[in-house]
């Protein structure tokens, strides 16, 4: 039979297919996630990561102002710690004159209009470099929950509008929540990373932060033990309806581009913004390829950053956010 619906007539030209393109990408969809320095007028490219800097905290507020003007509304932020503040309990992280802190209310000075979601976990200050405190040999949930607690109601006194918790721990959630409304901060959000999974992926970020775990027989040589299974798909949806339970205001899956189906199924099951984060490792394998003439460096990223929002993001927290923006604004 002849047919009577031909779907090409919708894909004629660039005209007709952006007015039926079911799904939209804009800079306010993106988070960047920035490394934070001691010093002042100091950057150091990440090699694993071309066109990724660690900044003082003068040049992150210049950068800050530059991508609040082409839209994006959003930082994550991290800090590379000295090995001297590094220690088991992790004190340096709610110190007020820390450079997490200073950070958050240098960039709230600047552009105060910028969200600012600090990174919740231990491991930029732990000698181990773990996302919590090593007690007999393995992360201590319990007495991690308590310091990440200090960490987020000081996060909150620097200005910060979410945190963000990065740590895995159970019941980290409730424990943020009930601390930093104690604490007077009933308007600051949590942003929690749900279902974040023990992967590969995160190479080039640890190299940022020197953060990866240590090297030893007393300790477990890597994060499985509080982040997720990669095999696993209905244990996400129960850490991220756990999390909404227990206070979040948003959930995250992390990584991106591998993890779409879970992004897909979290969307389903909760009913609030999902954020996805499009890792340094999908950032690195673009920029390899596109570096080697493999891809097109510019398609792919926007291909991906689409891919992502359509399986259910409401936020992208992306390296690529800068690049992607001027794009979209030209």
């Amino acid at each position: 039979m002849f047919p009577l619906q031909r779907g090409r007539r919708l894909r004629v030209n660039e005209s007709i297919r952006s007015i039926v393109r079911e799904t939209t990408l804009s800079p306010s969809d993106f988070m960047f996630p920035m490394f934070i320095a001691e010093g002042e007028n100091y950057q150091v490219e990440i090699p694993s990561m071309p066109g990724i800097f660690r900044r003082s905290i003068d040049l992150t507020v210049k950068e800050v102002k530059e991508i609040y003007a082409l839209g994006i509304r959003a930082v994550n932020i991290y800090v590379k710690v000295d090995e001297s503040l590094k220690d088991n309990t992790g004190k340096e992280a709610w110190n007020p004159q820390g450079l997490m802190q200073t950070s958050i209310r240098a960039i709230k000075a600047a552009c105060p209009e910028m969200i600012v979601m600090p990174d919740v976990a231990l491991d930029p200050y732990s000698i181990y470099g773990h996302d919590g405190i090593i007690t007999h040999g393995d992360v201590e949930n319990d007495s991690t929950n308590e310091a990440l607690v200090k960490m987020a109601v000081s996060h909150a006194q620097a200005g910060a509008d979410f945190v963000a918790p990065s740590d895995m721990m159970d019941g980290r959630v409730l424990r943020l929540r009930q601390g930093l409304d104690a604490a007077g901060f009933h308007h600051v959000g949590i942003m929690s990373y749900s279902a974040k999974y023990a992967s590969a992926f995160y190479g080039p970020f640890r190299d940022a932060l020197d953060s990866a775990p240590v090297d030893s027989t007393d300790i477990p040589k890597d994060k499985k033990t509080y982040q997720m299974d990669y095999a696993n798909r209905i244990e996400a949806i129960k850490e991220a309806l756990m999390d909404v339970e227990e206070g979040a205001d948003m959930v995250m899956v992390k990584p991106g581009i591998a993890y779409l189906d879970i992004v897909r199924e979290v969307k389903n099951a909760v009913n609030v913004p999902v954020t996805v984060f499009h890792v340094s490792g999908e950032y690195a394998m673009i920029k390899a390829a596109a570096e080697r003439g493999w891809l097109d460096h510019d398609q792919i990223m926007m291909e991906q950053l689409m891919c992502i929002k359509r399986a259910g993001a409401s936020l992208i927290s992306t390296y690529f956010a800068k690049e992607a923006a001027v794009l979209l604004n030209k």
